[in-house]
């Protein structure tokens, strides 16, 4: 029994083993939903995939074409992302939440400002909504198709950011030119600021007013004779130097001529003043400061006025100490002249020359001007009785800092020719006072320009007077006039490729200086006479006397005039008149940052 019950279960077994065909059947019956399942879930996340790449390149592209575009930044992403065919796009705004919907891509634009410095965290570098933009950061949201899986898996959304940055620079100065030059009066002043005694022809002035000096070159240069080896221009910047030091780098730069080099070599060995002066208050490189000696930023020019590198140097060596020049007889019309100069830091320490982006300021040091003259009479006497003893010219002058402010750097087409930049200029506003000054007497006080002066009548005239068998001398003719020149709203500037190329100077001046300078001061002048208690007719004695006061101090406005202009313009500002010149800049290229 038992042996034929084996034989059955034996044979049964042989024969299931034989049906290979039902087995497979059975099982792919059972597998198959399965592997169904599988097959549409990896289709749709391939796809997904695909979709996912293809969004991060158009958020990458829409981003770069967005920060080349900071200005219409919105526009130019949203235009780049329909002209790929991304559907239905959607600008979410600040503030706003919206859900991206299939056939829906909810877009948002955000400008902001990045910084690749090493020390700032990568997911700090972008700082969303600070001012002036250099980056844009784009997010897009979308849901993906799905063919096969759809009830399988839950409705995914594509979220992709980018974050591109474009930093477009240029390089600006704010100072002012010397029209014409009076070597005397120059020879003087250098002497002055810079100590020893300087004695250049105008011959070598003008070669120095026409010389440019590759600034680069000139560090290169600087760092040489300070001993400073494998290091970036921003770190020799943030060195001290001479102003000899820095009139020999200026010689053995690129740039300087054979004419203005001789000169500058000259002003070095002559120069005596030993104060060393912050190298970053004379010029602000940027980025470029980043660059290492020797190396040149491509496409980029980087060059400085020979005379105003120097004036600015020689100014920074001065800080706020008084100069004084005594110009003896050598201005027309005037016996003796004594010349006081006080100048101020530029708020806060700014540089008469940088390279930036949108934003950036330079700035002229506040100066202060106090001439002290004689007026040469010539025939004293005025009839009746009254002779002139002596005419006064106590002139005052003050400017405040002008300033440039980088406001646009743009390519409209994208191409260099198409460059244009934007600078609003703003001349120092000035007072002017023939009169005296609570600072006459103190140097301090002359240079302190935390308190402001206050001015009171002047000598302006000393008279004689014969009555009878009775000579009164030195009857004092008092007086003041004071003019102010303002402007309270800047004026932008706009240079383009030619005029960066031809290093063009554009002024811009204020809108009430219709008439030079002491010619004002002086139809305004108020006199009178000290004579209490002498029992003078003072109507009848001004008169007589004011006409031929005004006359002789008429007489010698022009000179005076060219006397302060000049000295202004030496030291970088100027009455009235900014003058701003672009050398250099770039709309530089947009990059992907994040």
């Amino acid at each position: 029994m038992s042996q034929f019950l084996l034989r059955g279960i034996g044979r049964i077994g042989r024969s299931m083993l034989g049906d290979v065909k039902a087995n497979f059947a059975v099982m792919t019956a059972l597998i198959a939903p399965f592997a169904l399942g599988l097959a549409a879930f990896a289709v749709d996340e391939g796809s997904i995939y695909t979709e996912r790449r293809e969004a991060q390149a158009m958020t990458d592209l829409a981003a770069i074409t967005a920060a080349s575009n900071i200005n219409n930044m919105e526009a130019a992403a949203v235009t780049t992302l329909s002209d790929n065919r991304m559907p239905g796009i959607i600008v979410q705004k600040p503030g706003q939440t919206i859900v991206p919907t299939l056939g829906k891509t909810v877009v948002s634009v955000t400008g902001g400002r990045y910084s690749a410095a090493a020390s700032v965290g990568v997911d700090k570098r972008f700082e969303a909504g600070k001012t002036p933009y250099n980056a844009v950061r784009v997010t897009l949201r979308k849901i993906p198709a799905r063919y096969f899986a759809s009830s399988l898996i839950p409705t995914p959304v594509v979220g992709t950011e980018a974050i591109a940055s474009m930093t477009p620079q240029a390089m600006f100065s704010v100072g002012s030119r010397l029209l014409s030059v009076n070597g005397g009066i120059l020879n003087a002043l250098l002497s002055g600021l810079l100590g020893g005694n300087i004695s250049l022809s105008v011959m070598d002035y003008n070669a120095l007013i026409s010389a440019d000096v590759n600034v680069l070159s000139f560090i290169d240069a600087l760092a040489v004779q300070l001993q400073l080896t494998g290091v970036t221009y921003s770190d020799v910047l943030a060195s001290k130097a001479t102003v000899g030091q820095i009139a020999t780098a200026m010689a053995n730069a690129s740039g300087s001529g054979s004419s203005s080099k001789l000169v500058l070599q000259t002003i070095a060995s002559r120069a005596t003043n030993t104060v060393k002066i912050p190298l970053n208050h004379l010029v602000d490189l940027g980025s470029i400061g980043s660059l290492g000696l020797g190396q040149k930023p491509a496409g980029f020019s980087v060059d400085a006025s020979a005379m105003g590198m120097l004036g600015a140097a020689a100014a920074l060596a001065n800080g706020s100490n008084q100069v004084q020049v005594n110009l003896g007889a050598t201005i027309p019309g005037l016996t003796s002249t004594t010349l006081s100069i006080a100048i101020g830091e530029p708020m806060q320490y700014s540089p008469w020359l940088a390279v930036g982006e949108k934003g950036t300021v330079v700035r002229t040091a506040q100066t202060r001007i106090k001439l002290v003259a004689t007026v040469g009479i010539g025939s004293s006497n005025l009839g009746g009785g009254i002779s002139l003893l002596s005419v006064n010219l106590p002139l005052h002058v003050e400017v405040a800092y002008a300033e440039a402010k980088l406001t646009d750097i743009s390519c409209p087409t994208g191409r260099p020719e198409s460059l244009k930049v934007s600078i609003a200029a703003q001349p120092g506003v000035a007072s002017l006072h023939l009169a005296a000054s609570d600072a006459d007497n103190s140097s301090s006080a002359f240079a302190d320009f935390s308190n402001p002066q206050s001015f009171s009548d002047a000598t302006i005239a000393q008279v004689s007077v014969k009555l009878l068998l009775l000579t009164l001398n030195l009857l004092d003719v008092k007086g003041s006039s004071s003019l102010a020149i303002t402007n309270n709203d800047p004026t932008t500037l706009t240079f383009d490729s030619t005029d960066i190329a031809n290093k063009t100077i554009k002024t811009v001046a204020t809108k009430n200086l219709t008439q030079s300078l002491t010619t004002s001061l002086v139809s305004g002048l108020s006199l009178s006479v000290n004579a209490l208690g002498l029992g003078l007719d003072v109507t009848a004695l001004l008169g007589t006397v004011k006409p031929a006061v005004v006359t002789l101090l008429n007489g010698v406005t022009a000179p005076v005039d060219a006397l302060v202009y000049n000295v202004l313009a030496a030291l970088g500002v100027h009455v009235g008149e900014a003058d701003v010149r672009v050398v250099g800049a770039t709309c530089g290229r947009s990059v992907l940052v994040q």
